[in-house]
């Protein structure tokens, strides 16, 4: 008996149309397969708030588009959206860089190695993806920080804000329309 590529004996004769006619489609079709799959990339999007409208109806000119609001803490509600969004940043860009080193990676890890030594490309690839990896990590952790930023506001200011809601109007409690049934 023939052996096949994986060193398994085939179970016949390769041109018996019964047991080997679908054998070349299957090769053709795993080749295809396995070509594609080291080129597919998956998307990473970037969202920026577009900003322009609003920056220039209060007066103040555009020079970069920006991520975050303006720095403008005249509220604890202005304080922690400044820090919701920053973490919201720093997470979504964290995922990205992350996602953006594995894919640097892997492309790196397939340029052959000019000395030719086995998995050479795989750990030069491994060291310049670890310095993006570094990034990703610093996002997250500025994600974390930001968080941290707004509960320590919290916890520093309690008194001035707990001032500042006694004086604000009290929600209604839900009234019972009995008539509704």
């Amino acid at each position: 008996m023939a052996q096949n590529t994986n060193g398994q004996r085939a179970r016949g004769p390769v041109n018996d149309p019964k047991t080997g006619k679908f054998a070349n489609a299957g090769a053709a079709a795993g080749g295809f397969v396995g070509a594609l799959g080291g080129s597919i990339v998956p998307p990473i999007n970037v969202t920026v708030n577009n900003n322009k409208n609003t920056a220039r109806a209060s007066g103040v000119g555009s020079h970069a588009q920006s991520l975050l609001p303006s720095p403008e803490f005249t509220s604890p509600a202005q304080v922690r959206n400044y820090c919701n969004t920053l973490r919201a940043a720093g997470v979504t860009l964290s995922i990205e860089v992350a996602m953006a080193a594995e894919i640097l990676k892997g492309v790196l890890a397939a340029v052959p190695d000019p000395d030719g030594r086995a998995f050479g490309s795989r750990i030069r690839a491994a060291k310049v993806a670890r310095k993006m990896q570094g990034a990703a990590n610093d996002l997250r952790d500025a994600a974390k920080k930001a968080a941290a930023c707004y509960s320590v506001f919290q916890q520093e200011f309690e008194e001035e804000i707990n001032r500042v809601r006694h004086r604000a109007r009290k929600p209604q409690q839900p009234v019972i329309d009995w008539a509704q049934q």
